[in-house]
């Protein structure tokens, strides 16, 4: 009762309140840009200025299309609305504002919003109250957990520091991908059936070991998770981007997600307190809660996260029926540098960079030679061998052919762990990349039926389907990947632009590739050449195309084979290859007749 009444006195009092005046707006403004998880790339920041201060100076009337394209993104005068480039950015502004008062700003005194159908921005002021938070305040809030109490010595310095990169990565990833959109976003719904986000478990304590089991039990049960089949489990990146937090209404506003899992952890001495809650996300309300104390020197850590794994699915399947219990089979070492590595295997598969690949490759080879029982950590290996070869990333001279090792690491995964997602994902992906087409889509397909709500498996196996010709089906995969894990790998995005671009889709392809942000990774600038050429944009398509014989001059003299070595059908090569010329990229007659020969003779 208490609580109605002074929600009825706040409502009152900020409906008399006069609205934001200019200088309140302007401080609102460089509040929200100068936070660290505001994009500080491209021209976000300003296109949130100039709409603001036009509106400031009675100018709303002048905020079109047109107007935004020549005065923030110095189009020409012969700008055409045919280019979408202030849609997309615009879709993208919203749901960075929407995401900074999700997480960050939801304090701040004054709310800015740009409703859709239009540019101008609304300023009203929250509900949050009257004080203005510093700058620097509002950045703090945003921090990820556990990094303001690592320690800065100690040995566990250099696994808390590698944790904290980890966590600021996937969240810069996230603020430039979450939830965005090539059009006008629409309302987000609710899914259908059981859905669950996991939010990051908190760091309560200030012994250092809190912050590093905290992320790893995040992780345990993101993995663990989504082996039940009747619920949808929102994929990492989008968890590692919230807040330990986060209030269920904004998750279910913002993800359509009808559940979320929070929780804690606390070390003191040699025992641990793993506190877990389960929330309605449509009113809050506590489902489900568990506390567990254990003493970490009886060496259960993982069978502790297994059992909340366990006990949390079974909270949300029981309306729709029997789900039956599992534990998960070879559970990784009590080691935290270990562990570590396959937390990072996950950052390098959102960054695909040369020097990510090298730094965890050694990662996993210590890993595995440390604990030759490690499944995942074979698995992820297989993969990282594989990449050795497709991407030409650190390749070793006198070593063996990149794609056994891939071969022997992922067979070994297997027969480790027979059910492991991550093993059956590895052997498809070296199956694809050693011709062996059929038997690896038959392989993902297993791994599929064992778990398909995994959103790593789901973007990699619809890349596999989509580059052996079934474009369609590849993109569909492609598509729930990215609805399951809105913040996941750019590369989920990348393909989907290229699978668009082969069904003939050329808004969804420049939308798409505009969300890949893969600058590090070459075969994103090709594909980005090809989809902006395609679609009229010469000037972006010299671009991207400049930037890929820079990165991979290899590449285009040897299109034939490295179009073969992806399992791509000959009418796709001679699609890709004349899509590659309009580019201005320099392929010789040479090598479109060997594409052409290679084809009619498969």
């Amino acid at each position: 009762m208490q609580n109605a009444v002074a929600a009825g006195r706040d409502a009152a009092r900020l409906s008399t309140r006069p609205p934001p005046g200019p200088d309140d707006i302007r401080t609102q403004l460089e509040r929200i840009i100068a936070n660290p998880e505001f994009p500080h790339t491209g021209r976000s920041a300003d296109f949130l200025r100039y709409i603001t201060e036009e509106t400031l100076a009675g100018n709303a009337k002048r905020i079109k299309g047109y107007s935004v394209a020549v005065e923030v993104f110095k189009r020409d005068q012969s700008f055409s609305q045919d280019d979408p480039v202030v849609r997309i950015e615009a879709g993208r502004l919203r749901r960075t504002l929407e995401r900074y008062y999700l997480l960050a700003g939801q304090d701040d005194p004054v709310r800015m919003d740009i409703p859709k159908g239009g540019y101008v921005p609304t300023f009203v002021w929250s509900s949050a109250g009257d004080t203005k938070p510093s700058i620097g305040a509002s950045a703090s809030r945003a921090r990820p957990f556990g990094i303001g109490t690592l320690p800065q010595d100690g040995r566990w310095l250099a696994a808390s520091l590698l944790i904290a990169a980890l966590i600021s990565i996937f969240v810069y990833q996230m603020q430039r991908r979450f939830l965005s959109s090539d059009s006008e976003p629409k309302a987000v719904p609710v899914t259908e059936g059981p859905s669950l986000v996991v939010a990051p478990f908190a760091n309560l304590g200030e012994d250092p070991k809190a912050g590093i089991y905290s992320a790893g039990l995040t992780e345990e049960l993101l993995t663990a998770l989504p082996r039940f089949k009747e619920i949808k489990v929102f994929g990492r990146e989008t968890s590692r981007s919230l807040s330990p937090e986060v209030e269920a209404s904004r998750v279910r506003s913002a993800l359509g997600a009808g559940y979320l899992l929070t929780g804690g952890v606390r070390v003191s001495a040699d025992r641990m307190r793993v506190t877990a809650r389960l929330l309605d996300t449509d009113n809050g309300e506590i489902l489900w809660s568990q506390t567990y104390d254990e003493n970490m020197g009886s060496g259960d850590l993982f069978a502790i996260q297994t059992d909340v794994a366990n006990k949390v699915a079974t909270a949300i399947a029981q309306p729709y029926g029997i789900m039956a219990r599992e534990d998960v089979a070879n559970q990784p070492p009590d080691d935290l540098g270990a562990y570590a590595c396959t937390l990072s295997f996950y950052t390098y598969r959102t960054e695909l960079s040369p020097k990510r690949h090298r730094q965890v490759r050694e990662c996993l080879e210590s890993a595995v030679a440390r604990y030759p029982s490690f499944a995942t950590a074979w698995a992820m290996l297989s993969i990282v061998y594989l990449d050795e070869d497709r991407f030409k990333f650190n390749e070793r001279s006198g070593s063996s052919v990149p794609i056994e090792r891939s071969l022997v690491a992922a067979r070994r995964a297997i027969q480790l762990d027979p059910g492991s997602t991550r093993a059956h994902q590895a052997l498809m992906m070296a199956l694809f990349f050693s011709q062996q087409l059929n038997e690896a889509l038959r392989v993902g397909e297993r791994a599929l039926a064992i778990n398909p709500n995994d959103t790593e498996l789901l973007g990699e196996f619809g890349t596999r389907v989509a580059m052996g010709g079934d474009w369609a089906r590849g993109a569909a995969l492609l598509e729930r990947a990215i609805v399951l894990n809105p913040g996941g790998g750019g590369y989920y995005h990348g393909t989907r632009a290229l699978a668009a671009f082969m069904l003939n889709d050329g808004k969804t392809a420049v939308a798409e590739i505009r969300q890949a942000d893969l600058q590090k990774f070459p075969l994103f600038h090709l594909i980005a050449a090809v989809i902006y050429a395609e679609n009229g944009f010469e000037a972006e398509a010299r671009r991207e195309g400049a930037k890929f014989v820079e990165m991979r001059p290899d590449f285009l003299p040897n299109l034939a084979a490295e179009l073969q070595s992806r399992n791509v059908r000959p009418v796709d090569q001679e699609r890709f290859s004349a899509a590659i010329r309009k580019a201005g990229l320099p392929i010789s007659s040479r090598t479109v007749t060997t594409v052409s020969t290679i084809g009619s003779g498969l």
